[in-house]
């Protein structure tokens, strides 16, 4: 259970940087983003993500892996809901900020569940990898849609 667990929400981590880029036009149209304002879409996500990894990390050694990772699954599970009731611009920028942090909390815990729970051994990190890995085909490619 808890393999899946760390695989699907992984697998969350990783599909939600690119998966945006499938409704950008229908995000320009609807909240009237500009150009530069689709690109704080897809950036905000990965800057608050790359900006609190090490944080995240830190957070589940302190705190225990399961509170972190709970607390990950939270923020990103209300981060995603409030970005899917945004009615403005920012507000969906600072809810794809809030989803990163998330993921931030998220992608440390399910690795250290991981290796704190299986034995040395090449199966369960290779299954946890392959959960980031299953959710390319799902994405398309990372690139912006900004201009179209």
């Amino acid at each position: 259970m808890k393999l899946l667990v760390t695989c699907a929400a992984q697998f969350l981590v990783v599909l939600d940087v690119s998966i945006v880029n499938v409704a950008l036009p229908a995000m320009r149209d609807d909240l009237g983003f500009g150009p530069s304002g689709l690109e704080w879409v897809v950036n905000a996500y990965a800057l608050a993500f790359a900006g609190f990894l090490l944080l995240g990390g830190r957070v589940a050694d302190l705190f225990g892996r399961r509170r972190a990772l709970i607390a990950g699954l939270a923020l990103f599970a209300g981060a995603s809901l409030a970005g899917g009731l945004a009615t403005a611009p920012w507000a969906l920028v600072a809810a794809r900020s809030v989803q990163g942090l998330g993921g931030a909390l998220l992608m440390p815990a399910t690795l250290a569940i991981l290796t704190a729970t299986y034995a040395e051994g090449p199966h369960a990190p290779a299954r946890w990898r392959s959960g980031a890995r299953s959710a390319r085909p799902v994405a398309p490619p990372a690139r912006s849609s900004a201009g179209s």
